[in-house]
């Protein structure tokens, strides 16, 4: 290789390595916390912090109509009963849409529950709530987010937990008009969160962290006039609500049946509370899809 091009390949690793260095500056805001929350290590690490004054949170400069989110996350260490780390997509309004993963927090030694939830139209009560298969606060996890005009599949280090399937068809609102944006934020929830409640945030082990890393979104972003770009190529322009060019294959991707044996695994041996089963939602009347 001559020197040229050895120049001209040292310039384009240096650039690369500046723009994922500026991952976090470049993709969030933190939106509340009054410095709690905290953007280190050039853009690579997000920390939110929570005390008894106050949490904090973030959220993503852009919008995104259909995507593949991941976020790599280490959850508060040690007892962190009462705390509720959120991580949600979400649109505005009375009748939003959410794709929501919550880790509410429990006493030393006792395992966190990771809480899912599904809103379409403002209408939510699609809660599933699962255990963990190892401890989310000793390293990074990864969480993600699938979301294609067909299913919205939560995984967690990929191996998918829950399918939330479009079923128009049947009469079922399915989130694909708005625009949601990632947010994120560390509170106290002690009046629900751990054992119902009964357990309260113990404020000597505060200050409480939980930190972010590794942000991926192969997604289709809303730009100026209500369109979306779609994929690394940031080339082409969809029309809101029109099968977007340039997505990538998640946007047309589904469980194979391998991997719906594996979410199937998950469910039957780490799944602790699924409204389809809950027998006071019984007696008021299932969801449309329960039955489906």
């Amino acid at each position: 290789m001559g020197r040229m091009a050895v120049s001209v390949l040292a310039i384009l690793l240096a650039s690369c390595a500046v723009a994922a260095a500026a991952s976090f500056d470049k993709e969030f805001d933190i939106t509340w916390g009054d410095g709690r929350g905290k953007i280190l290590n050039n853009g690579q690490l997000l920390t939110l912090g929570l005390d008894k004054t106050s949490g904090s949170g973030f959220q993503s400069k852009h919008e995104y109509l259909f995507g593949k989110i991941d976020m790599q996350l280490k959850l508060v260490a040690g007892n962190s009963a009462g705390t509720v780390t959120a991580y949600y997509l979400s649109s505005m309004g009375a009748t939003h849409d959410e794709i929501d993963f919550e880790f509410l927090g429990n006493e030393t030694g006792e395992p966190y529950t990771l809480h899912t939830n599904v809103f379409t139209q403002g209408q939510g009560q699609r809660e599933q709530q699962f255990r963990l298969w190892f401890d989310p606060t000793k390293d990074f996890h990864t969480y993600s987010i699938l979301w294609n005009p067909k299913h919205i599949i939560l995984m967690v280090d990929d191996m998918p937990i829950r399918d939330f399937r479009n079923l128009e068809g049947k009469g079922i609102a399915f989130p694909k008009n708005q625009p949601m944006r990632l947010y994120s934020s560390l509170w106290n929830a002690d009046d629900w969160a751990t054992q119902g409640g009964r357990v309260k945030t113990d404020w000597s082990h505060a200050p409480f962290s939980a930190s972010y890393r590794g942000f991926k979104a192969d997604a289709c972003v809303v730009v100026a006039g209500g369109k979306t770009r779609c994929g690394a190529s940031i080339g082409t322009e969809a029309a809101p609500g029109t099968a977007s060019a340039g997505a990538g294959e998640w946007y047309n991707q589904e469980l194979d049946l391998t991997r719906q044996q594996r979410m199937r695994w998950v469910q039957r041996n780490y799944m602790i509370y699924n409204y389809c089963t809950d027998p006071k939602r019984v007696a008021q009347g299932l969801p449309a899809e329960c039955s489906m």
